[in-house]
């Protein structure tokens, strides 16, 4: 079986700036709760090594799991797309 590998290949600036802010905020928030990403895979419904490749921006994710990972988290949506204040 071959061997899956991050490929940006056609991707927007913009489009890596949001997946990138994704990521952080997900792992930040996720780690401000103590969660493991298993935690917040079973409270998302979502497999763990999804979460990982999320936090990895590996993955395009669909504004359903977006959903499903900010109701995990306790958050609103829109909190995970908004790039942190230094």
């Amino acid at each position: 079986m071959a061997k899956r590998t991050a490929v940006n290949v056609g991707k927007s600036s913009e489009e890596q700036d949001l997946r990138s802010i994704l990521a952080q905020n997900v792992r930040r928030i996720r780690r401000e709760q103590s969660l493991s990403q298993e935690d917040l895979a079973f409270r998302s419904d979502l497999d763990r090594t999804y979460i990982s490749a999320v936090e990895r921006c590996i993955w395009n994710v669909s504004l359903g799991n977006i959903g499903k990972i900010a109701a995990a988290l306790n958050v609103e949506p829109w909190k995970l797309l908004i790039p942190e204040k230094e």
